[in-house]
């Protein structure tokens, strides 16, 4: 496995835009277009809130028939609880975007980012969609990955080879999302590209089981967004034998590619969580079962106490054995390890004769990696949060304003 610089564009055959429509104030882009010059075979996941952006019901619709030539993309406004008005406005972006490409409607998928409630500005954006076809660019993955962002406070993007019967296979990626993320995906947006030679079925597979181990192992503030989406286009060009069950090594190995692909940018995601100063990865071990493992990972992860105490540094373990205590996960209290790194703060339930001076310097560190030995099963999970400074109350109390 290599990582390649490109992001969504370092496959051959994918082009993207990302530009300046002036759906938010001047200066920043806010409008993504990703093009393959011929049609891809496409798959996706979607947020799991019954409270459900327009553009997530579209895309959908159009995966019915799973493939797909664009993915449309605008920042600053989610078109989410923007009833039939909204609908609408989300069919147009993919009416005007198919116009653009000469495709048809049907396959062009769309993604809305940004405040709920608000309708789009369709005359901004029907103009941007023709800036951004205009801009579209091999080169131009670095650009849509700034187009999506809201509160990020970087882009994230990332790209590998990797050998799939003896053939090089690529795969891209670009991520957004900084709050309102919470397992089962986040206020999320994430666009995936590969050349793989893998078919519908096979491809949504795929998608489906990363997904559950990355993004949805992926937590800053426990709110689930109405707008998640992952998609993943195909271009299907690599040349490998073609992956039609998943019962071989080369769906293995591309199952291993998008997984890499996928935990780096949960680990940006994670970096980036709106006032985060430190990535956290809380390593649940030997577990009953992966719901177990979910529960305790999930209930430190999501801890307002936990999370303040890594932001200060504090190596206040009790918190962490408060938090798996209240999870529902099934474990003997004195039989849990709790370790920071590869330095125990708790054995079998209690202090286990730590120095506080070293702690605290090990709490300083990025990423915080705490691992939690349940002893009571042999599963295991990782989960990725972000620390809660002051800075996420500001950013939230002023995310309108």
């Amino acid at each position: 496995m290599k990582q390649i610089e490109g992001g969504i564009t370092a496959v051959q055959g994918v082009q993207a835009a990302g530009i300046q429509a002036g759906i938010k104030k001047a200066g920043i882009k806010d409008l993504a277009l990703i093009y393959t010059d011929t049609p891809a075979t496409a798959a996706g996941v979607f947020t799991s809130n019954s409270v459900t952006a327009a553009p997530v019901i579209v895309c959908r619709k159009h995966l019915t028939a799973p493939t797909a030539q664009a993915i449309i993309v605008n920042s600053g406004n989610a078109n989410a609880c923007t009833g039939e008005p909204g609908m609408t406005n989300a069919h147009r972006m993919a009416a005007a975007t198919a116009e653009q490409l000469n495709i048809k409607e049907e396959q062009v998928l769309v993604s809305s980012t940004g405040v709920i409630g608000q309708q789009l500005p369709m005359e901004t954006i029907e103009n941007g969609i023709q800036m951004a076809a205009k801009a579209l660019s091999y080169e131009g993955g670095d650009d849509a990955a700034k187009a999506i962002m809201t509160t990020d406070t970087f882009p994230k993007s990332t790209a590998i080879e990797i050998d799939v019967g003896g053939k090089t296979v690529r795969i891209g990626g670009i991520a957004k999302g900084a709050g309102m993320i919470a397992p089962n995906m986040a206020t999320m947006l994430s666009f995936l590209t590969t050349d793989a030679n893998i078919n519908s079925d096979m491809l949504q597979s795929a998608l489906t089981r990363v997904v559950d181990n990355t993004y949805n192992l992926l937590t800053v503030d426990t709110d689930c967004s109405t707008n998640d989406t992952v998609l993943i286009l195909t271009t299907g060009t690599a040349e490998n034998p073609a992956i039609v069950n998943a019962s071989g090594q080369d769906y293995e190995a591309f199952c291993d590619g998008l997984m890499f692909v996928c935990t780096e940018l949960v680990k940006m995601l994670a970096r980036d969580g709106e006032g985060a100063t430190k990535l956290v990865e809380v390593a649940i071990k030997q577990a009953k079962n992966r719901d177990d493992a979910e529960k305790a990972a999930r209930a430190v992860a999501e801890s307002p106490l936990v999370k303040t105490a890594i932001f200060a540094n504090d190596a206040n373990w009790g918190r962490i054995m408060m938090a798996i205590g209240k999870s529902g996960a099934e474990f003997d209290p004195y039989q849990v390890d709790v370790l920071l790194g590869d330095y125990p703060l708790v054995k079998n339930g209690m202090d286990a004769g730590y120095d506080e001076e070293k702690a605290t310097q090990l709490f300083d560190n990025d990423p915080v990696r705490i691992t939690i030995d349940l002893r009571a099963g042999d599963t295991e999970i990782t989960m990725w949060t972000c620390d809660y400074s002051y800075d996420y109350i500001r950013i939230n109390a002023d995310y309108r304003t």
